[in-house]
């Protein structure tokens, strides 16, 4: 298992069962010191890319950074990365076109493509000082009209989009950053290694509200992994939904990944 993501797997299963409203108390927190990870959405005026193929790319950015080799103790990346994964997990999501996407590309981070889509996750840091490059860009106003990417992959895992929540495909993007983050720190070495090496590709569907209810383990989440390999992601509710929402679920395939 990645000791990276050890800290996010240590308070998994708790910060499932804590108090909807105890996810959004921050009074522990110094606002100076307050960490986010930016996820930067490509999308171009004339030729925007397809929603869930931007969210595939979001998913395997996020997660990519985490774990890339400098990320580990000694790299580059390691010391930001885990000041960030030690605390309350944060992700900003902002759009970009133009020179102020090819800007952003020099900045440390990884930048992923999925069916024309771009994404790039950079390095996190403290918000308070975030390179101009980043700080200029919009966070409002990143949304795409919905679409049918049909039937899931059964050889990747699948990241499910809460049916009964609406989010915009910013806040969405983040999300499904956190839902690769957590399945990666659960995962074990052989697995994780079958999917990096397949670039952390995911496949991002909006199941049915029954399927949904059948498959999140917010009453169980050791169970829930052990049973039906289900992790779910839920928000301190600072942007768009209430605190404690579910927002996502990842599901590992029961074949592994392959392919």
């Amino acid at each position: 298992m990645s000791q990276i993501l050890e800290p996010l797997r240590s308070r998994y299963a708790y910060w499932l069962g804590m108090p909807a409203e105890a996810t959004s108390d921050t009074s522990d927190e110094d606002p100076d010191q307050v960490r986010a990870m930016p996820i930067i959405l490509r999308i171009e005026r004339a030729e925007p890319p397809g929603r869930t193929a931007l969210l595939e790319a979001a998913a395997a950015a996020a997660v990519a950074v985490c774990l890339d080799e400098r990320s580990e103790a000694g790299g580059e990346w390691a010391e930001p990365v885990h000041l960030w994964l030690d605390n309350r997990i944060r992700k900003v999501s902002r759009r970009a076109r133009g020179a102020h996407w090819r800007a952003v590309l020099d900045l440390p981070g990884v930048t992923v493509e999925v069916g024309g889509a771009e994404v790039r996750a950079l390095v996190p840091g403290l918000v308070s000082e975030a390179p101009k490059e980043v700080s200029r860009l919009q966070i409002s106003g990143s949304e795409l009209p919905m679409d049918t990417p049909g039937a899931a992959p059964g050889n990747v895992p699948v990241l499910l989009l809460n049916p009964d929540v609406a989010m915009t495909v910013g806040k969405a993007a983040a999300q499904v950053g956190h839902a690769t983050m957590i399945l990666a720190s659960l995962l074990p070495d052989e697995a994780l290694g079958a999917w990096a090496a397949r670039g952390y590709r995911v496949a991002v569907r909006t199941p049915s509200l029954a399927r949904w209810k059948e498959l999140c383990p917010i009453e169980d989440p050791e169970g829930g992994w052990r049973n039906d390999r289900v992790v779910a992601v839920r928000d301190a509710g600072f942007t768009e939904v209430e605190p404690g929402t579910i927002t996502v679920l990842a599901q590992y395939p029961e074949g592994g990944i392959s392919g």
